[in-house]
């Protein structure tokens, strides 16, 4: 049965003002006891746990995209759905689960999303073609929605004060790190036997997280009330979905009829849901927001950290397995330099608290992210993985301070209640621009002049991408 959170809504309205600077309009008598240690750890590990796995099932096509797609008898151009399938489910409804999270409760919505991800996920390894195994990715990103925009939600409720919030967020964005290491490690083991088994294996790890959740969570709700945003939630979810088929289609022409149409579609319906949050008393995001410069920064972050770094890193292990002849278990052993570095730095980034804002370590995330790919530059073209080595190691650091950096900006770029939206939004972003970037990556290095020359554009293009990001999360500073 549920255990609805027993802090009622003066206190949590405490809570939010203390954390926002902002007078409450009827304080409690007394503060609220904090949880637990045993319930907050509980909550973490859980959190955590699952965003591994959603994580690790989002790159697993990454190092068995080549088995995966003579399997399915996927064409190079259609080869873009079966990575964008899942960021397509995350951009589509992460904003919408935050929102539900909030208004729902953060453990119900965290629940749905651990049980349908495991069931997807499972559902993935049965697949016979291209169309119904880019379908089960979509889902997979859906339920992965659910766990991602909750997760902070919960990890907000459970650590209410600025000290444990720090150390607990900077644990999740180590565990993003983390998930996107041993996703590829754990394919391409599993894939010498069979890919299909990967997806069967990480179905089941998040049905047993769904599983622990039952029993370790507490419920927790934003004390807002009124009705869900349903048709906001409605309208931004196909304006997304619009967009980012546009996206993915627009590699094969984008004066296309589909692609125009679904432009068309995506300015449309944005325009709706434009209107819908004005006028309801209770929307999903709050439009003024947009004139506050820390959640364009949280917002920008997001979208360049998908454009630079993930369309970039999505397909460079499938470039490499078709240039450098190397296995999957090969590159997926060269990928841990760089995401196992992205993990321990995540993870030890928070000892920079009070030292370097948060904003800083994203300006200097992107920084070394743009230095270390431009190494990387010839080295597809003299088939020599050592090459890699340098720029995977620099841009390793990057990538940890970026997912240390991502989730204390979104949490502090909201008020503490809805955190869940805050993270929502910054990830919806991200995913949108991982589903732009993984298309232009693909795009580029398919072009005319071959591989070699194709892969040296698109890393061009993501260090150029990356410098932009680090200029634009400096610009976009608090006013005094």
């Amino acid at each position: 049965m549920t255990r609805l959170d027993r802090t009622d809504t003066s206190t949590q309205s405490a809570l939010a003002a203390a954390t926002a600077g902002a007078t409450p309009r009827s304080a409690p008598p007394s503060a609220p006891t904090p949880p637990s240690a045993p319930r907050a750890t509980a909550t973490l590990a859980l959190t955590s746990a699952a965003t591994a796995v959603a994580l690790m099932t989002y790159t697993a096509p990454m190092v068995t995209l080549p088995d995966t797609a003579a399997a399915l008898h996927t064409s190079v151009s259609a080869q873009a759905w079966l990575l964008n399938g899942t960021p397509l489910g995350l951009a589509a409804l992460l904003l919408v689960a935050g929102s539900l999270a909030d208004d729902y409760g953060r453990r119900r919505i965290f629940l749905a999303g651990t049980v349908a991800l495991g069931i997807t996920t499972a559902l993935g390894a049965l697949a016979g073609s291209t169309w119904l195994f880019t379908l089960t990715r979509v889902a997979q990103g859906a339920a992965s929605a659910a766990i991602l925009a909750s997760s902070l939600g919960l990890i907000v409720h459970a650590f209410p004060t600025p000290r444990g919030r720090l150390r607990a967020t900077g644990v999740w964005g180590a565990f993003v790190s983390g998930g996107i290491a041993m996703g590829p490690l754990l394919s391409g083991a599993i894939a010498g036997w069979n890919w299909r088994m990967t997806y069967a294996v990480f179905g089941a790890a998040a049905l047993i997280v769904a599983l622990l959740g039952t029993r370790a969570l507490t419920e927790s709700r934003a004390p807002r009330g009124g009705r869900p945003d349903l048709a906001g939630a409605l309208t931004f979810g196909l304006a997304l979905v619009s967009l980012v088929a546009a996206l993915t289609l627009g590699r094969d022409g984008w004066l296309r009829a589909p692609v125009g149409l679904l432009l068309a579609a995506f300015l449309v319906l944005t325009s709706v849901f434009v209107v819908v949050e004005r006028r309801t008393p209770t929307p999903m995001i709050d439009l003024g927001l947009l004139r506050h410069r820390r959640f364009l920064a949280s917002s920008a972050g997001g979208l360049f950290m998908g454009l630079a770094v993930i369309g970039l890193f999505s397909f460079l292990p499938a470039l490499l397995q078709r240039t450098l002849g190397l296995s999957a278990m090969d590159t997926a052993w060269l990928f841990l330099l760089w995401s196992g570095l992205s993990f321990t730095v995540a993870l030890q980034a928070r000892r920079l608290a009070g030292r370097v804002s948060p904003r800083h370590q994203l300006a200097l995330g992107f920084a070394l992210h743009a230095a270390g790919v431009l190494t990387m530059l010839g080295a597809v073209g003299a088939e020599s993985w050592p090459r890699l080595l340098p720029g995977f190691v620099v841009s390793g650091v990057g990538s940890g301070l970026l997912n240390a950096a991502l989730p204390m900006t979104a949490v502090e770029s909201v008020p503490a209640t809805r955190a869940a939206m805050g993270s929502g939004a910054q990830q919806t972003f991200r995913y949108i621009g991982s589903c732009a970037g993984v298309a232009l990556t693909i795009a580029l290095v398919t072009s005319t002049g071959g591989p070699a020359h194709g892969a040296d554009i698109a890393i061009a293009v993501s260090a150029g991408l990356a410098a932009l990001a680090a200029a634009s999360v400096l610009v976009l500073r608090d006013r005094a």
